[in-house]
């Protein structure tokens, strides 16, 4: 049986990531209803905010099932909301886990994504004591494709038609990071 993992808080130079609280809802579902945003998503864009309500309780249910952890991630300058990161699919037997993001687009370009993932990840080989973490990316997201790279993943195979993004059929490249080839930064510690 598997116990709760509870929601950690990082910090890093630039972000906060924390868990998702209530108050979240508006500028969840404002990220989560851009077409653009989501133009390489396996679902589309949001039309009812209740989907962001349901996605936040489905946050706290990961954390109670101990099957993994998503942040909510707030710029330290201003705290903004600016997007989330995700580890999901733990599975403590075989020391692993599947990676997940998404960034509001106002902030691409400006190494959050990386900053963040990179955050979690240290969190999560030190706390989880995972082995690997794999994610998979739409062939045609270049940008997140750099983020896994910049992070040290290795592209490990093309997943041929797997899923259905805005009803084209389109490849996923699957990537995987091994503890051993993790090489953390210093610049993400823990909140006090």
């Amino acid at each position: 049986m598997r116990t709760s993992l509870p929601t950690p808080s990082l910090r890093t130079a630039c972000l906060r990531l924390r868990a998702f609280e209530d108050a979240d809802a508006n500028d969840l579902f404002a990220l989560h209803s851009s077409a653009y945003v989501l133009r390489y998503w396996d679902a589309p864009p949001w039309s009812e905010r209740v989907r962001a309500e349901n996605f936040i309780t489905a946050c706290r249910q990961m954390a109670q099932e101990g099957s993994g952890a998503r942040l909510a991630v707030d710029r330290v300058s201003d705290g903004a909301f600016i997007g989330w990161c995700s580890l999901n699919r733990w599975n403590p037997d075989y020391r692993s886990a599947s990676l997940g993001y998404c960034f509001d687009d106002a902030v691409w370009g400006h190494g959050y994504a990386t900053e963040a993932v990179r955050a979690l990840l240290r969190w999560a080989f030190d706390t989880l004591d995972l082995n690997r973490v794999q994610a998979e990316t739409d062939t045609r997201n270049v940008a997140s494709a750099r983020v896994l790279e910049k992070l040290g993943f290795a592209r490990e195979g093309t997943l041929r038609e797997d899923c259905v993004v805005n009803g084209e059929v389109s490849d996923s490249w699957v990537y995987g990071l091994i503890r051993r080839e993790w090489r953390p930064s210093s610049e993400s510690v823990p909140a006090h």
